[in-house]
């Protein structure tokens, strides 16, 4: 099973980065498999811990994805580390080994802490439309563009039928960023 979250981590300089990603379930602890290159695999050598902060704010995962990485956090109660304001849950995590890869080195993680802020009142369908829409986005120069396309088609019919404001704002920045890449791609 894999849970989509946003991660933070922190570099050796004690700065805080923040990143959606999919935590991979592994029996009594987590998965992080952060693709090459990136911060959040930096900061995994430098400082192997991360907090797993589980919300129903789409806003994050498309800000996160479209450039907006400033989001209000405080302090981990165990780890160094950051907790995403606002989050409903969150996990504390520690980095027990390592599995090397080419292109995605998967760092197994055991729960230092675990706290829940507040209810999780469920998702409506456009919310699953946005984290799956920024998952496309994550993977722009992965996906044929065909691929894309389709899957933002049907993902545009959730956002119609249930998106609230704050869905459609989510929605609306992620498809630009999309938009504006395959314009540069031409």
């Amino acid at each position: 099973m894999i849970r989509e979250c946003i991660v933070t981590t922190m570099g050796d300089e004690g700065r805080v980065h923040i990143a959606p990603l999919g935590l991979i379930e592994d029996g009594d602890g987590w998965v992080i498999g952060p693709f090459r290159p990136s911060t959040t695999l930096d900061n995994l050598r430098t400082t192997p811990f991360a907090v797993a902060n589980f919300t129903d704010d789409v806003m994050v995962f498309a800000g996160c994805l479209t450039g907006n990485k400033d989001w209000p956090t405080r302090g981990a109660a165990k780890v160094p580390g950051a907790v995403l304001d606002g989050s409903l849950a969150h996990l504390e995590l520690a980095v027990e080994r390592v599995e090397e890869d080419e292109l995605r080195p998967r760092f197994h993680c055991h729960i230092v802490h675990e706290e829940t802020h507040a209810p999780f009142k469920g998702f409506n369908r456009a919310q699953a439309a946005v984290i799956e829409t920024a998952i496309l986005a994550s993977r722009l120069k992965m996906l044929p563009r065909e691929k894309i396309e389709q899957e933002l088609a049907y993902h545009q019919i959730a956002v119609e039928k249930t998106a609230g404001p704050g869905e459609r704002e989510a929605w609306r920045i992620l498809v630009e960023k999309i938009e504006d890449f395959y314009k540069h791609a031409d």
